[in-house]
């Protein structure tokens, strides 16, 4: 097993949330006002004209199919199968253009030429054992004056009686997410310019109202 391969507990743990995953507003966006507020935050972010994305660690594609549906060209990665397969058939459900792929979204499997106009990232980096190698590889995968996007934040304590993540996840470099002035610091290296929006305000975009730090990092390479 590389130093980069997702050990099979933490693939189990995301394989087992797959069924109930879209049931938090925020992924599955039901509601179509939360739809809706990813949507205009999404517009505002990704370039006029059809782009071509990659959505890592996709999940249940929520936010790749609503990209797909905005004329994006769009590719989703994730670890778990069950993610995937989700995808997938909310992809086909819906009839918009998009290619879910299995694999690590630390090193996705797109191929060594494969280039995007955009790379998105959403509550991701808590869970990967080497992010800061990730964020090299994205940016990696960017065209010249591609955009980087990472949802991100300091999360809230799990509820009582929650499932753990992981045995070792306290060994992760940024377990329970990691906070925008430190992320900006790790990513601002590797790109020509950056950008921080706040997003715990607005608790359309969650569902509810978050009292834990969230924002969105925008950087162009």
């Amino acid at each position: 097993m590389s130093e980069h391969t997702p050990t099979p507990t933490i693939t189990e743990y995301w394989n087992d949330a797959a069924p109930t995953f879209d049931a938090e507003p925020d992924h599955g966006l039901r509601d179509a006002d939360t739809r809706a507020a990813w949507a205009r935050l999404l517009g505002g972010w990704i370039p006029a004209g059809s782009r071509s994305v990659l959505d890592v660690g996709c999940g249940t594609g929520t936010l790749s199919l609503l990209l797909a549906a905005d004329g994006h060209r769009v590719t989703g990665v994730d670890l778990a199968p069950r993610m995937v397969a989700e995808a997938r058939a909310k992809q086909a459900a819906t009839g918009h253009t998009a290619r879910f792929l299995v694999g690590d979204a630390a090193a996705p499997p797109v191929g060594e030429d494969a280039r995007f106009d955009v790379v998105l990232a959403r509550h991701l980096l808590w869970t990967l054992p080497q992010p800061e190698a990730a964020l090299g590889r994205w940016c990696g995968l960017l065209r010249p004056g591609g955009v980087l996007i990472l949802i991100e934040g300091r999360w809230a304590e799990a509820a009582p009686g929650s499932t753990p993540y992981a045995a070792d996840a306290e060994l992760l470099p940024w377990p329970g997410g990691v906070g925008a002035e430190q992320l900006a610091d790790t990513v601002r290296p590797l790109v020509a310019s950056l950008r921080i929006e706040q997003l715990g305000g607005d608790p359309q975009l969650w569902g509810r109202p978050v009292t834990d730090e969230r924002y969105a990092l925008i950087a162009q390479v």
